[in-house]
């Protein structure tokens, strides 16, 4: 059924595209930056170098033999990267707002910050940000050519290739930080830690480690103790390390790899521990995980403080016995009272896409790029607290919407089993594509998904709802009647607008949409209710009586709630729709 639903699909993608084509006036010469990003896109990774990866890993030393050779070949050495006074941060989950959290306590202390993070949401210039902001367009072209041009005019027999996507633009970002003498960078981790490109810093002057989880597991092995492993390759001798509490086995494993490396290993207080006869700390960033997340970024950030000789700074408080976690094989870092620049740079924090709110209007978005199954249960407990909180409609005329979409090996069917006790009324999928045809926003452009792959997986996880509703459909009297599987294309014949249902007794109670780019998903959930977004097609334009139906519901409902996850890319094409400037 898939297979037909991609065959109808093609045909109907390729007349869109053409209809497209035909009506847009012809583009302005690219401007300096875009054929940056085009360029940099010709480095994506590829299968062939996704093998090469997988045929080294079981050497690190070849990998970060290469990326050092990259490194050489742009004009810097490995020992150039010691003036940047790197904290480096891996882990599963929270890894990106930790990181946020210590740049914006630092930056509270009037220092001049660098931070390097990943994926992009909008534009590829996101990754590199000094003082908390994106570098400029021409900040980015200017060192963008710098680092390709010296790539290039070094290859020779001996080095014929040039450094995949992300090698690159860790060595731009190296580049870009000492160039533009930040006092500090915080690093975060691609993916995993020992063979991670990142890890040719040789002396940062702190690590830390957020929680750990199951992901990346084809790279970084399948149990949380190989993936505890591979996080704690990124310890150095002498350099203190702090790490989220973790279960017991993960944690042994850290241990082990701390006293491998001679690295003294801490693990953090909860964020309690530093609230003692003080008010809440108030967080930039909502949700309760956070906390974790901010208790290691006031770690990280007292101790690149004290490194660099700060005054200024309160007493460590001693550990008492009471507080010594029984049987934990790490000893506990001791707390001590925040000082107004930390408190200051915790509730400044800002972090796009992670439990994000955005009302517009009577429709109100939810945006948390969870992807892993521990933090999609955080984004259900954030989302459900935070749609409890907002005001209920006189008239109780509310739709929840879920959009999602999952990339990689994840387990998508145990995510979404997690979404269930939302209650959503309706579930729309589609793939991380804003339109059709991406030509046009190269900073989004993914050469390593087609479109048909896709869309295969958004027809997958449609399945995998309707089949989810079906077991559940006796237990909550809220679903709809059970529906049979399927995959039926059903192209709208005059604006190209594509719907997935899965055919069913009772499609007018379908609670799942397919389709093939977040613009006209976001089009039909919002319905014209939101200012950001054109109005869907006319009506007619949605043959399906699931799409109809569901339209109407949608224009005359007092409050629409989204809850958009799944996918970071997900929610950096969702940002893009709804709030443009963001893409300037």
């Amino acid at each position: 059924m898939v297979a037909r639903g991609l065959r109808a699909l093609r045909g109907a993608l390729r007349a869109a595209a053409a209809r497209r084509f035909s009506t847009r006036p012809a583009r302005a010469p690219a401007m300096d930056y875009q054929d940056a990003i085009r360029t940099l896109n010709t480095l994506q990774t590829n299968a062939s170098y996704l093998e090469q990866v997988k045929r080294e890993r079981g050497d690190p030393r070849a990998q970060l033999e290469a990326m050092r050779g990259f490194l050489e070949r742009s004009g810097l050495k490995v020992e150039d990267l010691d003036r940047l006074n790197i904290i480096h941060v891996t882990g599963t989950k929270g890894k990106g707002s930790a990181c946020a959290f210590t740049e914006s306590i630092l930056r509270s202390y009037g220092l001049k910050t660098g931070f390097y993070s990943s994926p992009h949401l909008v534009q590829v210039r996101e990754r590199i940000r000094i003082n908390g902001q994106p570098i400029s367009k021409d900040l980015f072209s200017k060192y963008f050519w710098l680092v390709y041009n010296r790539l290039e005019e070094t290859k020779d027999p001996a080095h014929t290739s040039m450094p995949a996507y992300f090698r690159f633009l860790t060595i731009m970002a190296f580049h870009v930080f000492l160039q533009e003498k930040v006092d500090l960078a915080v690093v975060e981790v691609g993916i995993g830690g020992a063979y991670d490109c990142t890890n040719i810093i040789r002396a940062p002057v702190v690590c830390g480690i957020s929680a750990l989880g199951i992901d990346h597991t084809s790279i970084l092995g399948d149990t949380m103790e190989k993936i505890a492993w591979q996080k704690g390759g990124i310890f150095k001798p002498g350099v203190p390390a702090f790490t989220v509490v973790q279960p017991e086995r993960p944690l042994e494993v850290l241990r082990d790899r701390a006293q491998e490396f001679d690295c003294p290993l801490y693990l953090c207080p909860e964020l309690d521990a530093f609230e003692e006869g003080r008010r809440v700390l108030e967080l930039g960033l909502a949700g309760a995980h956070q906390r974790s997340n901010a208790a290691l970024a006031l770690q990280l950030a007292r101790t690149w403080l004290q490194h660099r000789g700060c005054r200024g700074l309160a007493e460590m408080k001693d550990v008492s016995l009471d507080t010594e976690l029984v049987g934990r094989p790490v000893p506990l870092a001791p707390t001590f009272q925040p000082t107004d620049a930390m408190i200051q740079g915790l509730r400044d924090t800002e972090w796009l896409g992670r439990t994000q709110v955005l009302p517009h209007g009577p429709v109100t978005w939810y945006l948390d790029g969870a992807h892993t199954t521990s933090s999609v249960q955080a984004c259900v407990r954030w989302f459900r607290q935070a749609a409890l909180n907002q005001a209920k409609p006189h008239d109780g005329s509310e739709v929840r919407v879920l959009l999602f979409n999952a990339t990689g090996d994840r387990d998508t069917a145990a995510l979404l089993k997690l979404l269930l006790p939302c209650h959503f009324d309706y579930a729309v999928f589609c793939p991380n594509f804003t339109e059709v045809s991406m030509t046009s926003n190269a900073d989004q452009q993914n050469f390593n998904v087609t479109l048909e792959n896709a869309l295969t997986r958004c027809l997958e996880n449609q399945q995998t709802w309707t089949r989810l509703l079906e077991e559940k459909g006796g237990q909550d009297p809220w679903l709809p009647a059970p529906l049979r599987a399927g995959g039926l294309l059903q192209p709208a014949p005059t604006r190209g607008t594509l719907l997935l249902v899965p055919p069913a007794p009772r499609p007018l109670n379908s609670p799942a949409l397919v389709f093939p780019c977040l613009a006209q998903a976001l089009r039909w959930v919002a319905q014209g209710r939101d200012p950001q977004l054109a109005a869907p097609a006319a009506t007619g334009a949605h043959p399906h009586p699931a799409a109809s139906s569901g339209a109407v519901l949608l224009r005359e409902a007092a409050a629409i709630r989204v809850l958009v996850t799944g996918s970071l890319h997900l929610v950096g094409g969702v940002l893009r729709l709804l709030d443009p400037a963001l893409s300037q």
